[in-house]
């Protein structure tokens, strides 16, 4: 282990993990909302479309969530389809017509079989299992009831996606909110189960500083990346994503 480095990404970590961070970041939707369900719902739809410009992200993330009203989860379970259908106009980048009202259908079958633990239920590595598998598992649970087209936005881990956004997503659910930024609602899934979130500017920065071979940018890499950072932080790994995107986006890179 390369004490400078950990000293660095440590130094990084306290710079960047606190609740000033939230306000430019897609993690700021979710954070309007106090109830359990609304928080995973809205995350989850602000994740899947956290790729392209940050200020465009959050925007955009935000009129999403506004369309679901005050309680996005009554929305959800309750909504009459002409109402989701009225949501197919929103628009992001690649994310067009039908995928909103598609992935409220998903999500509506996911609650609708667990009120309490549906997505926290389905991401959960059981025995033997890692966190890939838990994210194919959501993948599964959503396919049946969303258009073709929205499949897309649902990275396939099964086929090596490194799902950035589904990892992303897990982060924020599940580690720990002492520090006012993650919520850790999934107690089931321990911090140290997590994938660090892989893109092209954090796979850049973690070869920059040595912490990564692969040159593809996919789940292989991000399973090898979190091992580097898991020498550093074994019981939580990916907190170093606050690192490494820091370093790759805030600050311009090594």
């Amino acid at each position: 282990m390369d004490d400078t480095l950990k000293e660095l990404l440590d130094r990084k970590v306290d710079q960047y993990e606190r609740p000033d961070f939230i306000e430019a970041d897609p993690i700021s939707i979710p954070h309007r909302y106090t109830r359990r369900q609304d928080i995973e719902i809205t995350g989850l739809l602000a994740s899947t479309i956290a790729w392209g410009n940050r200020k465009a992200i959050v925007k955009s993330a935000g009129e999403m969530a506004d369309r679901l009203g005050a309680d996005p989860y009554d929305f959800v379970m309750s909504a009459t389809e002409s109402q989701v259908e009225r949501l197919s106009d929103f628009v992001y980048r690649t994310f067009q017509k039908d995928d909103l009202p598609s992935m409220i259908r998903g999500l509506r079958q996911i609650y609708s079989a667990d009120s309490e633990q549906g997505m926290e239920k389905i991401f959960a590595p059981r025995e033997g299992e890692t966190l890939r598998e838990g994210i194919i598992r959501f993948r599964e649970a959503m396919l049946p009831h969303i258009a073709e087209r929205t499949r897309k936005h649902i990275a396939d881990a099964g086929k090596g996606a490194a799902a950035k956004r589904l990892c992303m997503f897990a982060r924020w659910m599940v580690r720990p909110s002492a520090r006012g930024v993650d919520f850790g609602l999934w107690r089931s899934i321990s911090p140290s189960k997590l994938i660090i979130p892989l893109d092209v500017h954090t796979g850049r920065t973690a070869r920059s500083l040595g912490l990564l071979s692969r040159a593809q940018n996919d789940w292989k890499a991000a399973a090898e990346l979190t091992f580097a950072l898991a020498e550093m932080s074994p019981q939580d790994p990916v907190r170093y994503d606050f690192a490494l995107f820091s370093i790759g986006i805030v600050e311009g890179g090594i």
